[in-house]
């Protein structure tokens, strides 16, 4: 695992593999080995797999929108229509949100007692939500969620934060985060189809299972495999896998807090989603706006396009048809939330990149 971790980083954002020994990541001023900065942004959205994954999100997109048969004057009178207030507290909701995640990373690092092992401070809650909004932006243009990636990097570039360290306490955050999204989105769908799930509703948990699964798998392997993992790595990726292990174990062996902390910030996303809703007059159910946020969660962590370009769009017309919404009205709906949770991202995103990192932009 460590491998793989290591080699994707100095690919894509061509981090060095630790050149200060086993608690250092990077070089001073984050470039990589050969005195060369880390590549740009520019430079990742140019390659191959970014530009193959924006063009299946397109043909999803193209698929969905002939085979509903929608006038897109209908689309664009509901989006005129909606009432402005319950989106931008959607919106409010949403950033909120973000605001809990950097609070509960940052718990995270002190629970991987990061200050003492590093010598460093660990930053405040604005630098962290910061770091961590742009981090969500990298994953809105980039496919394969490299912004987790990306995330440690800034970290370990304005902080000197192990880049291995800070890695692991964003896999524990994954973990958590996915366990309690399939526990909260399973009881919803329970509570939505009165427990006659369509068999799309179904194979959606089963992906969420095979998610689980996997995870579960990579946690026990990574436990009780440890001291065996280690010693076949070679010398200069051991004392990266040791940071990373420790951070991520130190995290989920009290898991309490940030488990209370997820299942609020999953609550909000069903209130999110709820108010986008009743800005174009749709009237759903708690646990109806619950299921469908929580499933196209579930869809932005499959590394198919960039956040689920598409994906999600067609899942949340699909799953708000089941409950009987009208195909125009779910278009609607679909247009209005992921104006709010990816096309706010890249704006917001785009300005925090530049004010950080305006020697990038070219």
């Amino acid at each position: 695992m460590a491998v793989d971790v290591g080699e994707k980083v100095e690919e894509t954002v061509l981090i060095p593999a630790d050149p200060q020994g086993p608690t250092g990541d990077t070089s001073q001023n984050g470039e990589t080995p050969n005195g060369e900065p880390p590549g740009t942004l520019g430079s990742k959205l140019l390659k191959p797999q970014t530009i193959v994954s924006f063009l299946i999100a397109l043909a999803i997109m193209v698929f969905f929108y002939r085979r509903l048969d929608i006038s897109p004057g209908e689309i664009w009178n509901n989006l005129k229509a909606a009432n402005p207030w319950y989106f931008l507290g959607a919106l409010v909701i949403y950033y909120a949100g973000m605001v809990l995640r950097g609070v509960r990373w940052r718990w995270m690092l002190i629970a991987a007692d990061i200050e003492r092992i590093d010598g460093v401070k660990i930053p405040g809650n604005v630098q962290l939500t910061e770091i961590l909004i742009l981090s969500w932006f990298v994953n809105c243009l980039v496919p394969a969620r490299m912004g987790d990636v990306y995330r440690s990097y800034v970290l370990k570039r304005e902080t000197k934060i192990s880049f291995s360290a800070s890695l692991g306490t964003i896999v524990a955050e994954r973990v958590v985060d996915l366990f309690v999204l399939v526990a909260m989105m399973v009881t919803a769908g329970l509570i939505t189809f009165h427990g006659n799930t369509p068999g799309q509703a179904t194979r959606t948990y089963f992906i969420a299972g095979l998610l689980i699964g996997f995870g579960a798998a990579a946690l026990f392997l990574l436990w009780f495999a440890r001291h065996f993992i280690e010693r076949r790595l070679p010398e200069k990726w051991q004392g990266q896998f040791v940071r990373l292990h420790d951070a991520l174990f130190a995290c989920l062996r009290r898991p309490g807090r940030f488990i209370a902390i997820s299942v609020v910030i999953w609550t909000m996303d069903g209130i999110r989603l709820l108010l986008v809703a009743k800005s174009l007059g749709v009237t759903l159910s708690y646990a109806n706006s619950l299921f469908v946020s929580l499933m196209s969660s579930m869809l932005t962590t499959l590394p198919i396009t960039p956040a689920g370009l598409g994906v999600v769009e067609g899942a949340m017309i699909v799953v708000l048809k089941w409950v009987h919404v009208s195909p125009s009205l779910a278009i609607s709906i679909a247009v209005m939330d992921r104006l709010i949770t990816y096309w706010s991202l890249i704006v917001v995103g785009l300005v925090l990149y530049i004010r950080r990192f305006r020697n990038e932009v070219k």
